[in-house]
């Protein structure tokens, strides 16, 4: 199966999603989903690596294209990566299919189906 979409998932330190947004912008990416959360880090985690383990997270969702997911990442490694004050880690997904959004929606799918999901006349 071929997938041409991919979702980034980027979590950080609470206050830390517009810098997620603002990286990702620089690399191609139109928008992201922000969802609150906490953290369950074990305390012997902030012995280990040295830092201080803040338990409000937020999580920035970003659909973007195959060929955009390296940049955005990379980008988003340099401005809130582990190093920085968001402590943000970074991970993909393929996609194998989106409606919703035209951009990324699959075009013969689009064709067979009018606006109600019935078939066009």
């Amino acid at each position: 199966m071929k997938y041409d979409n991919e979702i980034i998932f980027c979590i950080v330190n609470a206050g830390f999603s517009e810098a997620v947004m603002d990286a990702a912008r620089q690399f191609g990416a139109r928008g992201g989903t922000v969802l609150r959360a906490r953290g369950t880090a074990n305390p012997e985690s902030e012995k280990i690596f040295n830092i201080k383990i803040q338990p409000e997270k937020e999580i920035v969702m970003i659909l973007c294209k195959k060929e955009l997911k390296e940049g955005i990442m990379h980008g988003l490694y340099r401005s809130v990566g582990l190093d920085t004050d968001g402590h943000g880690i970074a991970f993909s997904l393929p996609v194998d299919g989106v409606v919703g959004i035209k951009e990324f929606s699959d075009a013969k799918s689009d064709d067979k189906a009018g606006a109600d999901g019935g078939d066009k006349k």
